[in-house]
Formats: structure tokens, C-alpha cells, sequence
């Protein structure tokens, strides 16, 4: 199965000799650090290339010989670990020594939004390259996680202590949701699920972007969609879709270990849930800001 998500979209899984890797064919994109949709990118039907596509496949369903060298749920899970804990790392360490106050803001802010572009640059790389590269995926988590602790400071400042928590909570809390719903086959990942998510982000995009520019030409808050009513309704589809693409990037790694791809794209697995599950703590963010902020 074929995931939107940058690291995954356009590039199924692919058998090559008996063994498995990736298509070589190009990403259309990485997902923006700096808040950026990550999943807004366009890609042909996942099933038509990708010869792991098993829109029923179940866990503990028949799998492909095993090979030396395969990638393992236990691969994914150290790996995903390694980069989220980079992440959190560095945020931690940008909200100790970046605090977001009068004093400082000017330069934590600068830090922050050139950590966001550093981070865009580094997963624009590894999502065009053809192979996973560890030290790129490391490199782009500690400058995000530099942006979150800027961004996460911000808002324990001038909204409220308890936001950042509460977002950290919702995330996790949305991850294990998904992650029982999916083991469970409540949530079944099918040709009409992939267009129904990926049409929904399109269209999600399309208004965000809209609202981008309204606001930077025109001022204020552009249409209004990240503040007040529409803002929370908003933050709440995006958290939605972000919940969706867990989803798809589960059945993505599901795939690839039911079939035998190589050991080092366990990588690509956990700088793809990564990057969602920036996603969903920024949209989780954005959410309780509005709410608080309003309090």
C-alpha cells in the first residue's frame, strides 16, 4: 500500500529479482517542517504498481519467505524510536535555551523558522532519494524538533502552561487509537479509503492554501480558518486526516514486512510516521490554542 505521506507516496514496494525494495521512480514532494500539509502529495493508484498492495491483508495472514536481511516490525519500531526521540530531544533543549519571552522572542523566532527550513530542506533530500540515508532522517528530526520546542515555548507562554501537554497527550492518544482501531480491523485500508483520504487532503490543502494568501495580501486572519469557529472545525478535520494517514503508513509498513523488504527502509517507515505525527501534534496544537485562547 502506497501512503500520500511524502516518504511513501509514489514509491510502493516493488520485487526486483526475488527481492524486495523500493521503485526508484521519484517522490512529488516532502512534507513542509514548518507546518506544512506533509500529505498533500499526488500519486497514482496505489495497487496498480505495487505488488504488496493486500487491501485485506490481516495480521498474522500468510507472508512471504522470510529473507536475511528483511525489515521487521522490530526494526521499525527501534528505528521510529531513534527519531522521535531525537525530536524530542531537541525541543526539549530549544525550549531550555530558546524561552520565548520579550527579551528573547526576536531571536528564538529566527532560530525557530530557520531550524523549519532547514528541516523542509533535509526532508526534500531523503524524500528524493532513492534510498534511505540514517543520517539525513536523524538530521532532519533534531532541526524540527528545534522548530517544535520554539513553537511549543510560544504557546506555553502567551496561551497557556498546560497546552503543550495537552497536546503531546492528544497525539499520543490519537497514535494509539489508530494503532488499536487498525490491529483490529476496524479501520480497513482499501483502494476506497486511499481516494477518499487523499481527495479529502487535496481539498484540505486547497483551502489552507487559499486562506495563506488571503491573509498575507489582505491581513488579519484571511478566511478565517485558523481562528474561532471554522478555525476548531479546521483543526479538527486536519487532526482527522492526520489519524487517516497513520492509517495508510501502517498498512504501509505492514506491507513491507509481510513481504520482505530490506532491513535499512525500516528508516523511510519511521521518518514517515514521524513527520505524521509532527503533523498531528502541530493541527493538535493549533487546536487547543483556539480553544484556550478563547477561555
Amino acid at each position: 500500500m502506497r501512503s500520500s505521506n511524502p516518504v511513501f507516496s509514489r514509491r510502493g514496494f516493488s520485487r526486483d529479482n526475488g527481492h524486495a525494495g523500493f521503485n526508484a521512480a521519484p517522490q512529488a514532494g516532502a512534507a513542509a517542517a514548518a507546518g506544512a500539509n506533509p500529505y498533500a502529495q499526488g500519486a497514482a493508484n496505489p495497487y496498480a504498481t505495487n505488488p504488496y498492495a493486500q487491501p485485506d491483508t490481516q495480521f498474522g495472514a500468510p507472508q512471504a519467505p522470510a529473507r536475511s536481511g528483511a525489515m521487521t516490525i522490530d526494526d521499525v519500531v527501534t528505528r521510529t524510536a531513534m527519531t522521535l526521540g531525537t525530536v524530542v530531544l531537541t525541543a526539549a533543549l530549544a525550549w531550555a535555551l530558546l524561552p520565548v519571552d520579550p527579551a528573547n522572542l526576536g531571536k528564538s523566532y529566527g532560530i525557530g523558522i530557520g531550524a523549519a527550513l532547514v528541516a523542509f530542506v533535509l526532508a526534500m533530500v531523503q524524500s528524493f532519494k532513492r534510498k534511505a540515508s540514517p543520517g539525513v532522517i536523524l538530521a532532519y528530526a533534531a532541526f524540527e524538533g528545534v522548530f517544535l520546542g520554539v513553537i511549543s515555548s510560544a504557546v506555553s507562554t502567551y496561551i497557556g502552561p498546560g497546552t503543550v501537554m495537552q497536546a503531546v497527550m492528544g497525539t499520543m492518544c490519537v497514535f494509539a487509537g489508530v494503532l488499536i482501531a487498525y490491529k483490529m480491523r476496524w479501520i480497513r485500508v482499501t483502494r476506497r479509503f486511499y481516494g477518499f483520504v487523499m481527495a479529502a487532503a487535496m481539498g484540505f490543502m486547497l483551502l489552507m492554501m487559499v486562506n495563506l494568501l488571503f491573509s498575507v495580501f489582505g491581513g488579519g486572519e484571511g478566511l478565517g480558518f485558523r481562528s474561532g469557529g471554522l478555525g476548531i472545525l479546521f483543526g479538527v478535520i486536519g487532526i482527522i486526516l492526520g489519524a487517516c494517514f497513520l492509517a495508510l503508513d501502517f498498512k504501509q509498513v505492514e506491507d513491507g514486512v509481510n513481504f520482505g523488504a530490506p532491513r535499512e527502509e525500516a528508516w523511510l517507515a519511521a521518518f514517515g510516521l514521524t513527520m505524521t505525527l509532527v503533523w498531528i501534534y502541530l493541527e493538535m496544537l493549533r487546536l487547543l490554542s483556539i480553544l484556550n485562547g478563547d477561555d
